[in-house]
């Protein structure tokens, strides 16, 4: 399976989103798209994240940009976490691990003193033309999405 690369086109992938939408890889053409990658749903810093995703939605979308929140929790779970903290932009369900192994966010975590197998917190900027540009891994949120919207303005 190819991998994700900066400057490279995209690899073709497609997964079923909050709304009952399917989005693939060509749904991201057009406008820039910024596709973050969170370990699970109504979590701390996953819950923190969005919300700063939520908050910036606006400035985002005045750059045409596409926000996507992505993990391995159902489209059942990304239901009640996207409508109790209102986030704006769909949520991907990736249960069965494609695309967090086509971006490569599946590490070694040592949770509890267990070694385990979990998504990093990453984040990916794809340009109009379906070319990943930037990418973002082992992510802090504090000022994290402020940072992501300054590399969509650079575009």
């Amino acid at each position: 399976m190819a991998q994700a690369a900066v400057g490279k086109k995209l690899p073709a992938f497609n997964a079923d989103a909050t709304g009952d939408q399917k989005i693939r890889s060509t749904d991201l053409k057009g406008g820039p798209a910024v596709l973050y990658f969170y370990p699970k749903d109504d979590t701390p810093g996953c819950t923190l994240e969005g919300q700063d995703f939520r908050v910036n939605h606006a400035r985002f979308r005045k750059l045409n940009a596409t926000v996507l929140g992505i993990s391995r929790d159902s489209i059942a779970s990304h239901e009640k976490f996207k409508a109790k903290f209102k986030f704006p932009f769909e949520l991907l369900s990736d249960s069965d691990e494609k695309l967090c192994k086509l971006f490569d966010v599946i590490k070694e975590k040592n949770m509890y003193g267990k070694k385990v197998f979990g998504i990093e917190r990453s984040t990916f900027l794809v340009d109009k033309d379906g070319v990943l540009r930037r990418e973002w891994r082992k992510v802090k949120v504090d000022g994290h999405v402020q940072e992501v919207l300054e590399a969509v303005k650079a575009l």
